[in-house]
């Protein structure tokens, strides 16, 4: 058993996302919502009249409800490294849990993007043989991918060779 991936009770140790990815898409979310709302208002206030530039506040109530919801769903995602095997679990209304088994793993990579990389973070996919259970952990610290790829790939490899 390794140190640090399952606790005495036999249960997982599960690690959150960082908040980063949290400030990352709550930035987009008002960047694309605002400057939809600033053209809707400008265009219609321009075009139809001034009564008409209301419309500008649909935008802002999805901008108000995405803030929440990106909030819920951000917590709801966590990773948990088992003996055997990767867990990570996600989902606000629908829970999803998936168990990715060291021994399948084929491929596991650290991607960033530029916003990512602006904003200091990576994510790690999974691609096992079967495409079904391929599974991504977004916004990682890219100290924790880089570690997390290593540890998986070398549980990949020992785990495989015994097959």
């Amino acid at each position: 058993m390794e140190t640090g991936t399952v606790d005495r009770g036999g249960e997982p140790v599960w690690r959150s996302l960082p908040p980063g990815l949290l400030r990352m898409r709550r930035l987009l979310l008002v960047v694309w919502l605002g400057l939809s709302a600033l053209v809707v208002g400008l265009l219609l206030g321009l075009l139809a009249g001034p009564g008409w530039a209301l419309f500008a506040a649909l935008p802002l109530a999805a901008l108000g409800w995405g803030w929440v919801v990106l909030g819920r769903n951000w917590r709801s995602w966590r990773y948990a490294e088992r003996v055997d095997d990767l867990l990570i679990s996600r989902g606000v209304l629908w829970r999803e849990q998936t168990v990715v088994p060291y021994g399948r793993m084929q491929l596991v990579e650290v991607t960033s993007g530029p916003v990512e990389r602006y904003f200091g973070l990576a994510s790690v996919q999974l691609h096992t043989a079967a495409a079904a259970t391929d599974a991504t952990i977004p916004g990682l610290d890219p100290a924790e991918a880089e570690r997390l790829r290593d540890r998986l790939t070398e549980l990949g490899e020992a785990r495989s060779a015994g097959l």
